[in-house]
């Protein structure tokens, strides 16, 4: 990774560090090298990260699997509070399993944090590799991916959106679900 590849995902990960309340079981899906759990340090309870290019490694708080998703998170029900996918779901091609699966892991109460980038990034993106000067981390996965379809696959799945804010100069989006029950207190 470049110095603006690192400076991007450290910006990602304290805009999502900040709906994750203290004592969380975090699952971060593509975790990458687990940096979010080590900007969050202590605060987090037992927590996992699934990548397919994970170190597999354990802490006191966490530990990495190389994994990549398919069809079924392997936890249980109801096992974490959070759930980040930070930069991962507009590469993700079954968008509405991960999502089912999401809300089948996450807990009552518990959120669902996402970043992702608007489709005017792709074009900035591919400059600054050409420049080397990013890395662009399988770029030619998400081209043409639209945040504004989020909302709407995260409703179906039974959620509802708690928050939507963009940062990064208006060019990345954090978004927070929540299990939809909580709200009409089903």
């Amino acid at each position: 990774m470049q110095f603006i590849d690192r400076f991007l995902q450290g910006w990602r990960c304290r805009k999502a560090a900040a709906w994750v309340p203290a004592g969380a079981r975090v699952l971060d899906i593509g975790c990458h090298h687990g940096e979010f759990f080590e900007m969050l340090g202590d605060r987090i309870g037992p927590s996992v990260g699934l990548d397919p290019n994970a170190p597999e490694r354990a802490t006191s708080r966490y530990e990495l699997r190389r994994l990549a998703f398919r069809d079924k998170l392997p936890f249980p029900d109801a096992s974490f509070d959070v759930v980040s996918m930070l930069a991962l779901i507009e590469h993700v091609p079954n968008r509405p399993e991960l999502i089912r699966e999401c809300r089948r892991v996450v807990a009552d109460g518990g959120r669902v944090i996402v970043t992702v980038p608007r489709p005017a990034v792709d074009g900035i993106v591919l400059a600054l590799v050409r420049l080397r000067l990013a890395h662009g981390m399988s770029i030619e996965e998400h081209t043409g991916f639209d945040p504004e379809q989020l909302p709407v696959e995260f409703e179906e799945a039974g959620f509802r959106l708690v928050c939507r804010r963009r940062f990064q100069l208006g060019l990345n989006n954090v978004m927070v679900f929540a299990p939809a029950a909580e709200e009409t207190g089903e």
